[in-house]
């Protein structure tokens, strides 16, 4: 009973926290890929596709069992341009041994980016909100914050928000 509730919670939390004010483009926060490579989010938020920014540890083990959804949404939506999943780590580089790994065991397809566990750079995702992980945030094709999950969430979810707000956009114009 309490899953079914948590879960119904979850879907209500990404429908209806579509944010109303929007904020104005990208995020511009720079970090690093697993490699260490420099890179910043908004090379990937805001280049006309859906985005879901999912935050994870290699600790979580939510975050582990629940990944593969975001896994089979990225699959599912990025070889047509439509959407796509960018993973980020908060791990911080002193656990980024630990995050290869959870990529490498999970068969990530998406790219990954490493987060230093600092609340305001983690903030920045979610205009001002981060509870913990998992936590996605979903970013329109201009780059707009238009929802957030906290905790799993499924493909057909995200799906389904997405074609909601698609669909809500297209009465608006």
């Amino acid at each position: 009973m309490y899953w079914k509730r948590s879960r119904q919670w979850a879907t209500a939390v990404l429908l209806a926290v579509a944010m109303a004010a929007a904020q104005a483009g990208a995020p511009n926060i720079a970090l690093s890929d697993l490699d260490g490579k420099p890179r910043n989010v908004n090379e990937f938020i805001g280049r006309g596709q859906w985005v879901v920014v999912a935050l994870w540890a290699h600790d979580c083990s939510v975050c582990a069992r629940e990944i593969h959804e975001a896994a089979d949404f990225h699959r599912a939506h990025a070889a047509d341009g439509t959407a796509r999943v960018l993973g980020v780590s908060i791990d911080g580089r002193a656990q980024r041994k630990q995050a290869q790994a959870f990529v490498r065991t999970h068969k990530l397809p998406f790219v990954n980016l490493l987060a230093e566990p600092d609340r305001a750079v983690l903030l920045a995702f979610g205009a001002g909100r981060f509870v913990g992980t998992p936590t996605y945030y979903i970013y329109n094709p201009a780059g707009e914050i238009v929802g957030e999950n906290i905790g799993p969430v499924t493909r057909a979810e995200l799906e389904s928000f997405i074609a909601s707000a698609d669909n809500g956009a297209d009465e608006r114009k």
